[in-house]
């Protein structure tokens, strides 16, 4: 980790010098529906997002932040775009955050009355680029779109900034080309000191875009180089969340929250082991235990090969058996087998 980094405050969180990495994820209600973003904020809590982003697209999305904030408990961003007063309707309105692109704020003016908001509020700014927002000089410069190209936007933006007096900053710079990303994130931790937030823009769906924000994040977060992640998918915010706690675990930059291994099916499965597995991953999200559960397909193999899990089931023909660090505990009709592995998780939780 990057532990030189600059500790930013974002509402109640703090990013920067080595403090854990955060989850973020951006909410896809329209944010002047004040209940539906409220709602789906909570969602995104009780799955352990937090930090979350939503769109201010309009004047009353910015005025809306003024309800949203009274009902959440985690840092509230402001995402803009064009129009420079809404960032300062949405800072108005307790954003404790705002995503700008400084090259598409306006004029030096408009820019220098956000960041005069920002310093009045000490609110930070997330300086964002995004390789399909490349300046044409500087495609032409570098021949296309590049990394080098991705890293001089975004550090002249961040100068600009700078120039105006101000450095409670957050860098963003985003491509859906994994590889480009990487680079990208590798030269700019060499020449700054602001804490990034990292993730594969523009991912896609729930299958290809976890495996693109998997290679690309896991690569950057075992290289040090992150301090807030989005695993930005086409489908719902919760996944995110769901899929950004995984790779966190799996790097060993988190711990707590429940493991789940579960085998292939083969020939010898006699139940049905996908729905099993998948009911058994959404009923362990609000277990909190820093434990490996196991969900294997017969009997035969279940204990030797869940041996390592703290607790498992394994499925046959009617029936499964509740296994405890590779010992059978006691034989359980398959109707009942998800009800008393969640009856043992909260025995163990207390």
């Amino acid at each position: 980790m990057r532990e030189n980094t600059k500790i930013i405050h974002i509402g109640n969180k703090v990013i920067g010098g080595g403090n854990p990495i955060l989850i973020q994820s951006m909410t896809n209600t329209k944010t002047e529906d004040v209940q539906a973003t409220v709602k789906q904020i909570l969602d995104l809590e009780a799955a352990g997002c937090e930090i979350i982003r939503s769109a201010v697209p309009t004047l009353e999305a910015a005025k809306a932040f003024h309800e949203i904030k009274k009902q959440i408990h985690i840092p509230l961003v402001a995402d803009i775009h064009f129009d420079y007063r809404l960032a300062i309707a949405a800072m108005e309105n307790g954003a404790d955050k705002i995503r700008i692109n400084p090259g598409n704020i306006g004029s030096t003016d408009k820019l220098n009355a956000v960041i005069k908001e920002a310093r009045d509020r000490n609110i930070p700014i997330r300086v964002g680029v995004n390789s399909g927002s490349l300046e044409k000089e500087l495609v032409l410069k570098y021949q296309g779109v590049t990394a080098e190209g991705l890293v001089e936007s975004a550090l002249d933006k961040v100068h600009i900034i700078e120039d105006l007096g101000y450095d409670n900053l957050v860098i963003s710079i985003k491509s859906s080309d994994v590889l480009m990303c990487i680079k990208a994130h590798e030269l700019i931790a060499k020449q700054t000191v602001y804490p990034l937030h990292v993730g594969i823009t523009e991912a896609g769906t729930v299958t290809s875009g976890n495996i693109k924000s998997a290679v690309g994040l896991g690569i950057m977060l075992y290289e040090g180089i992150g301090d807030t992640i989005r695993v930005s998918l086409t489908g719902n915010p919760l996944e995110e969340v769901k899929s950004a706690k995984i790779i966190l675990k799996t790097l060993g930059l988190r711990k707590g929250g429940v493991e789940l291994v579960s085998c292939p099916t083969c020939g010898r499965t006699q139940i049905d082991l996908i729905k099993l597995a998948s009911d058994v991953e959404d009923m362990i999200q609000d277990i909190n235990l820093d434990i490996k559960v196991a969900v294997m397909g017969c009997a035969v193999n279940g204990p030797g090969e869940a041996k390592e899990a703290d607790i498992g089931i394994a499925g046959g023909r009617g029936e499964g058996i509740l296994i405890k660090k590779g010992e059978i505990i006691r034989k359980v009709p398959e109707q009942e087998l998800l009800t008393a592995l969640r009856e043992e998780l909260l025995h163990m939780q207390g």
